[in-house]
């Protein structure tokens, strides 16, 4: 079942706040990097490098975690556990660039490659609890 974001904490999403993604590797490790994300609707969205660790966990296994933190006070924070309910590379290229203005004030992300290709991740949340509540 999907889970709202609570609106007590929608706003991480419009800062510079930094988010940590969690995914189960096949070993049955976990591996955690910090993100940058946006929201659509109630879907968090991240984006990647086609064939990078955290690539090839979430295609593997969909079940994640994400928990991004207030950078004005850290001890407020959403933790968000849901399932990867899209992958595409539609967009992707355009969409680093909006979080490259959203992170860095830069209108193209700086650091693209010619032979990457460029990932969306839309996360639906099954569970959203945000502290403090």
């Amino acid at each position: 079942m999907a889970a709202i974001i609570p609106s007590s904490h929608k706003d991480l999403f419009e800062k510079k706040a930094f988010a940590h993604l969690a995914c189960h590797l096949s070993d049955g490790s976990i591996l955690v990097n910090p993100v940058w994300c946006t929201l659509e609707g109630d879907r968090v969205v991240i984006n990647s490098v086609q064939g990078r660790l955290k690539d090839r966990a979430m295609r593997r296994d969909n079940k994640v975690t994400v928990c991004i933190s207030d950078p004005d006070d850290p001890y407020r924070y959403l933790e968000l556990r849901g399932t990867v309910v899209e992958i595409t590379t539609d967009g992707a290229d355009e969409a680093i660039d909006r979080l490259a203005k959203k992170y860095m004030g830069v209108d193209t992300y700086p650091y693209r490659k010619d032979d990457q290709i460029r990932v969306i991740y839309r996360i639906q949340p099954e569970k959203a609890v945000g502290f403090p509540s």
